[in-house]
């Protein structure tokens, strides 16, 4: 085959197996100034038959002084002589990685995506087109491996991302296809010095690892390759099988997303695993920082309990079993709510002490809303002032169609209501007797017995309840 053409015929493939741009695009390059990024933009730039609205986009990580401002100046001519809009942004990549305490390489890596989603939007481009290739992967796929990874993680870098807005039309090729092009090409390039830096993973892995791994398997760069690619396609099956569960099992929770521990204990591992891994992923918007040790624990706590068992994860996610709901959510955690006292003296509103009102208006209803829980009260059987407080050990209520006192407490364990909304649910006393636990509950001598009775009605809004705790 003709000197440098590989690339072409294998770039030109992946673009139509895997779709990665149509014709008419408007696509922005991500162009460092090296052979592989220079290479990309220059296959791009000659795909007359796509007639492609190209855009270079160049990230400047102020890392290496006046190299890094040379790089820009290299990009910014290399636009200017295809005559294609130039993007440009630079950045303080060490100060980003201080701030966030993260490695330089994350940093980094956070700082381009971002600036380049940023010029995709400003732009209405269909695409990123990035310059990884096979070489890329291998070295991925290692690093991953040494770091602790799923099939997921050995599947390594995709030809596009799942939304398709980054494409890798180069993800096929070697590095060494992709030096033959440059050089068929007369391309001229800039070397990055920080390449030979050994105090990134990549750099070692590239220098040490693969040379080394090389000498008991001549192609492991392919092989490696070849390994994500059919980890990739696996992942694909497995994905739907997940998306088919997931429809089925997962629900909104107060604050994130619910899943049942009944239903998870008939899954087989791996499913649920999986399943973890797609919540934590909705609230969390990222698995950065989930370890498998992570989705273990929480694993436990589904097949073992306890069943108000709570798990504090990376990035402020919690996982909490609240009986049969696995509860995912992202936020600092809440302090135990103190318990609270007021008085009600008359119709109106009353603010709850840590979130919540008390909504007291006359009126008889038989109707319940669902999303404004409500009770009847009679007044002639208990009448103002009321003491609203919050549940303590010993509180017992006649329950309305019974004639024995029960436990609050085992009132609660019965409707499992979770151990945290215990201390938040308001009870009602009228003359040190208890005749009404949240909208839950009510003693027997407070349900009006007439539609003529002294009523009042009570609505709890703007409350967290939990599904077990409606009327």
């Amino acid at each position: 085959m003709e000197y440098g053409r590989v690339l072409k015929v294998k770039a030109d493939r992946a673009m139509r197996r895997h779709s990665l741009v149509q014709a008419h695009d408007t696509v922005v390059v991500a162009v460092s100034g090296g052979a592989d990024s220079v290479a990309l933009l220059d296959y791009l730039a000659h795909r007359h038959d796509l007639e492609l609205s190209l855009v270079v986009a160049h990230l400047n990580h102020c890392l290496r002084g006046s190299e890094s401002d040379g790089d820009e100046a290299f990009v910014r001519e290399l636009a200017s002589a295809l005559g294609l809009p130039f993007e440009c942004r630079r950045v303080d990549v060490r100060g980003l990685a201080a701030e966030g305490s993260l490695s330089l390489e994350e940093a980094g890596r956070n700082a381009r995506y971002s600036f380049f989603a940023e010029v995709a939007e400003r732009h209405h481009a269909s695409s990123v087109a990035l310059a990884h290739h096979g070489d890329d992967q291998a070295e991925t796929v290692l690093m991953r491996l040494l770091r602790g990874a799923g099939t997921g993680g050995l599947s390594g870098m995709a030809f596009s991302s799942r939304a398709g807005r980054v494409v890798r039309p180069f993800l096929g090729l070697r590095r060494s296809e992709i030096d033959e092009y440059i050089a068929s090409r007369g391309l001229s390039y800039r070397t990055d010095s920080s390449n030979t830096d050994t105090s990134f993973l990549r750099n070692r892995v590239r220098s040490h690892l693969m040379p080394l791994l090389a000498g008991y398997n001549q192609s492991i760069a392919r092989r490696l390759s070849d390994t994500a690619a059919i980890a990739a396609l696996d992942e694909e099956i497995l994905d739907r099988v997940v998306d088919l569960r997931w429809e089925e099992l997962a629900g909104k929770g107060p604050a994130g997303v619910v899943l049942p521990c009944r239903l998870l204990q008939g899954e087989l591992g791996g499913l649920r695993l999986r399943l973890y891994r797609r919540a934590l992923e909705q609230v969390c918007g990222t698995l950065l920082g989930i370890a498998f040790s992570h989705l273990d624990a929480i694993d436990r706590l589904v097949m073992e309990g306890p069943s108000n068992g709570r798990l504090d994860l990376p990035n402020q996610l919690q996982v909490q079993r609240c009986y049969d709901d696995l509860l995912f959510q992202q936020g600092a955690p809440e302090r135990s709510p103190e318990g609270y006292e007021f008085l009600i003296d008359g119709e109106g509103s009353y603010d709850i002490p840590g979130g919540g009102r008390i909504l007291v208006a006359g009126g008889f209803s038989h109707k319940n809303s669902t999303e404004q829980p409500s009770i009847t009260v009679d007044l002639d059987a208990y009448p103002f002032p009321w003491t609203v407080r919050t549940f303590r050990p010993g509180d017992r209520i006649i329950p309305s169609g019974m004639t024995g006192h029960k436990k609050v407490k085992n009132l609660f364990i019965g409707a499992k209501v979770p151990r945290e909304l215990r201390r938040r649910i308001p009870l009602f006393f009228s003359r040190e007797l208890l005749f009404c636990v949240g909208t839950m509950r009510q003693a027997a001598g407070a349900v009006p017995a007439r539609d003529d009775s002294h009523v009042v009605e009570i609505k709890l809004l703007e409350f967290p309840f939990h599904p077990a705790i409606l009327p």
